[in-house]
């Protein structure tokens, strides 16, 4: 009986975590899209996908989460300054340093 009940807690517990999966996916996909759209708006000219991922990697989750809802509402300003604030960040600077000294041997 204690088998059975801690394999049907295991698997709750899995699907939960698959749920959250899901949901951060949905949330990170949202946020990836405004950020290469400020991207593309403020750099023109600059392949924006790659310096997109940098931005997205550089973000916590809770950042995500905030740019996704913001860009679902329409407040362009907000992720416009948490993207810009987030470009900033000394990781998302040696992403996208890194990126650019590849393109330039290339």
């Amino acid at each position: 009986m204690r088998l059975a009940a801690a394999l049907l807690a295991l698997m709750a517990l899995g699907a939960c975590e698959a749920a959250q999966q899901a949901a951060d996916d949905v949330a990170r996909g949202r946020a990836k899209t405004a950020v290469n759209a400020v991207v593309t708006e403020k750099f023109p000219g600059v392949n924006a996908a790659p310096v997109t991922d940098c931005i997205i990697d550089a973000a916590s989750a809770k950042e995500l989460l905030q740019i996704a809802a913001s860009a679902s509402t329409g407040a362009h300003a907000d992720v416009t300054e948490l993207t810009l604030g987030i470009a900033r960040r000394p990781a998302a600077l040696q992403c996208i340093a890194k990126f650019s000294i590849t393109l330039a041997l290339n």
